[in-house]
């Protein structure tokens, strides 16, 4: 059963065969992406889509609520002082339109393409993985201050 799901996402890209390992007769499957993003269906009609869609991103939330805080208390301590510094936290508000926000996180996406799509060949040797989290939460209209951000 397992099997079948496997080749259903290979089907649409997720997922791809893998070096095998020490029983050749089972077939070993990786991820193609190491991240995703998805969007809510624009169709206020395709209520099964954005109804989809939050489901998924609670999940999202509630499976990576966690993992700051375990960073902090697991990894952290045990960073070289350089790793340590460039580690952190931003926490920015600003005041942009729909249309404003659909481009920085499309800036976001570019500037980070490069390094996630890159072969592991061409990872630099001192290179280690870096988990980038970022949460895009629109305000409620009710918390729209008309202040500066």
């Amino acid at each position: 059963m397992t099997s079948w799901h496997l080749r259903h996402l290979a089907g649409f890209g997720l997922v791809r065969d893998a070096e095998p390992g020490p029983d050749r007769r089972q077939p070993r499957w990786e991820a193609v992406a190491r991240g995703f993003r998805f969007e809510v269906p624009e169709d206020p009609d395709d209520e099964e889509g954005r109804s989809a869609a939050r489901v998924l991103s609670r999940e999202m939330f509630l499976r990576s609520a966690d993992l700051p805080n375990r960073w902090a208390a697991e990894v952290e301590p045990k960073l070289e002082p350089a790793w340590q510094r460039l580690a952190g936290l931003a926490n920015t508000r600003v005041v942009v339109s729909a249309d404003e926000l659909a481009a920085i996180e499309d800036a976001i996406e570019r500037i980070l393409a490069p390094y996630v799509t890159r072969d592991e060949a061409a990872r630099p040797a001192d290179g280690r993985g870096v988990r980038l989290l970022r949460y895009t939460l629109p305000e409620g209209a009710e918390e729209q201050t008309g202040g500066t951000p």
